[in-house]
């Protein structure tokens, strides 16, 4: 997996951009780099295996072209891009839960997509434990796709346009589940976001104001024991103390285990400012009532997290504003105005 940025490309091409931000003059201007897999400087490698699935051009391109197609759907109205906006870091802005066909509401909030490669677990509760058959799930979703697998691959066979792009892409006049898995797992793996102005700032290419400076050190000392650099998450499970009875039991609901109750898979916090709302069930509008609830709304449970036993952090006002002074640096415009990820 060494060097994966120059085994596999998928367009070589520049594009520059001017874009105006709240931030300093470091972050006014960024060129968008080539899309292709590669390992940012820092991640550690990734999780997900290209051994069967090669990443290449064609490839990503038939993933994308799925990802938003709502073919998939049972309807033809819902694609995976529906509830996954690229100019809110794949997230569904704005919404609590996520929206499937008819209007149909579901349990929880979307997540934003975006460095998938490094995880082995996915969804808030981690239900689906391999990268190609997360797709899967939102497809056969009832309140989401609401489709069978088996329909979506015979719509796709009898398209005028995706037997060529399979053919293409795979070497295979027969389209299956599995082709079309893969196509959309590496499109997914394709969105990498690495380039905010945390990440300069680490390069040495951007500097910190003195509030991003007070933000980044109070940020090492009370959050990165769960949101650890360099993905922002430690991809464990656990219980931020939302709710002292839990309505959604989290990662329970694939354990059954009753000391997973109410424990969730620790988001990242790369490109936070743009993917509200927040928590499972998008009940925090914005990122100050999250810092609030660690502040003073921590439930206490038989399964919270030993890192909140003792209850409510103590973060005054001032360092309140220089956290989220921090938290804007993990913005990625470049991630969101990338013009090879949109539809």
């Amino acid at each position: 997996m060494n060097k994966l940025l120059t085994q596999f490309s998928v367009g070589l091409f520049a594009l520059s951009f001017l874009f105006i931000t709240s931030c300093s003059d470091d972050q006014e201007v960024s060129t968008a780099p080539e899309v292709s897999f590669y390992v940012p400087d820092g991640f550690p490698q990734p999780a997900y295996s290209f051994k069967n699935n090669a990443f290449t051009p064609l490839r990503f391109e038939l993933g994308k072209k799925l990802f938003y197609d709502p073919i998939l759907s049972r309807d033809s109205t819902i694609s995976c891009g529906s509830c996954h906006q690229q100019f809110a870091a794949f997230a569904h802005l704005d919404h609590f839960v996520s929206h499937g066909i008819n209007d149909l509401l579901g349990t929880r909030n979307a997540p934003p997509l975006f460095n998938l490669a490094w995880h082995s677990e996915f969804m808030l509760d981690g239900g689906v434990a391999n990268f190609e058959l997360q797709p899967f799930a939102p497809i056969t979703n009832p309140v989401e796709m609401d489709e069978t697998i088996a329909n979506a691959v015979m719509k796709l066979q009898r398209s005028s346009l995706y037997p060529s792009l399979f053919r293409s892409a795979y070497g295979s006049d027969s389209i299956t589940s599995q082709m079309m898995a893969r196509a959309i797992t590496l499109f997914m793996a394709g969105l990498i976001s690495a380039d905010s102005k945390y990440d300069r700032y680490k390069k040495g290419t951007a500097t910190f104001s003195d509030a991003e400076k007070r933000g980044y050190a109070l940020f090492k000392a009370k959050c990165e024991s769960c949101h650890t650099e360099p993905l922002f998450t430690d991809l464990k499970y656990r219980n931020n103390g939302l709710d002292s009875r839990f309505n959604d039991a989290g990662r329970a609901h694939i354990t059954t285990l009753p000391q997973d109750s109410g424990k969730f898979k620790v988001p990242s916090l790369r490109n936070v400012a743009l993917s509200y709302p927040y928590m499972h069930d998008g009940r925090f509008r914005t990122l100050s009532s999250i810092i609030d609830h660690y502040r003073s709304g921590i439930k206490q449970s038989s399964t919270l997290d030993p890192l909140l036993i003792n209850g409510n952090m103590s973060i005054s006002d001032a360092e309140k504003a220089d956290i989220l002074s921090f938290l804007n640096t993990l913005t990625d415009q470049t991630f969101i105005t990338n013009k090879k990820f949109g539809e």
